[in-house]
């Protein structure tokens, strides 16, 4: 899988390749724990819930992109 990402003005290049790939694999990791975790959560409290089933797309990813400007 290959993520690209262009028009970013954080390389001269305008086009990221490795970041958005790299900010995926992060995202699917967390997932994989944090998304059980905030179904159970959801039982009990909705909105906190949520917010941990969101986290990897809301803070992992960006994080990650944002980290490589390749």
């Amino acid at each position: 899988m290959l993520c690209v990402q262009c028009g970013t003005r954080s390389n001269p290049c305008r086009c990221k390749v490795v970041g958005p790939t790299l900010g995926v694999l992060a995202c699917a990791v967390a997932a994989v724990v944090e998304w059980p975790v905030g179904a159970v959560v959801y039982i009990f409290r909705h909105m906190k819930g949520r917010r941990i089933m969101a986290h990897p797309v809301n803070v992992v990813y960006p994080c990650v992109s944002r980290s490589i400007p390749i």
